[in-house]
C-alpha cells in the first residue's frame, strides 16, 4: 500500500468520524435504577436530556433518592460507551483501538 492510498484510507476514516459524532448527538440511551423508577435519558455526548422520578419515590428520604439518581446516570454513561465502543468496531471493521483511546465525542 502506497502513501496515496493510505492517506485515501484515513480521509475515509475521517469522514465516517465526523459522522458518527454528529449521530451520537441523535442516539438516545436510557439508564434506570430502583427497577425502572428513576430513568435518565441521555445522548452520545454524555448530555442528560431528561429526568424521570416515580412519584411514589418522592416520600423516600433524601439520600436514597439522590442515591437512585446517581445510579441511573451511571448506567446511562455505561451505555452509551458500550454503543460508541460498537460503533467505533463497526468503523474501523472490528480492529481493537488501543487502551485508552477516546472518541473525539
Amino acid at each position: 500500500m502506497n502513501i496515496n492510498d493510505l492517506m485515501k484510507k484515513a480521509e475515509g476514516l475521517q469522514k465516517k468520524m465526523d459522522e458518527m459524532q454528529k449521530e451520537a448527538e441523535k442516539n438516545i440511551v436510557i439508564g434506570e435504577s430502583g427497577a425502572g423508577m428513576i430513568r435518565v435519558n441521555m445522548n452520545g455526548k454524555h448530555s442528560v436530556s431528561g429526568l424521570k422520578i416515580d412519584s411514589s419515590l418522592l416520600s423516600e428520604e433524601k439520600e436514597l433518592l439522590e442515591d437512585l439518581i446517581i445510579a441511573a446516570i451511571n448506567d446511562a454513561v455505561i451505555k452509551v460507551d458500550k454503543a460508541q465502543k460498537d460503533r467505533v468496531t463497526d468503523l474501523t471493521g472490528g480492529i481493537e483501538m488501543p487502551p485508552g483511546f477516546k472518541m473525539p465525542f
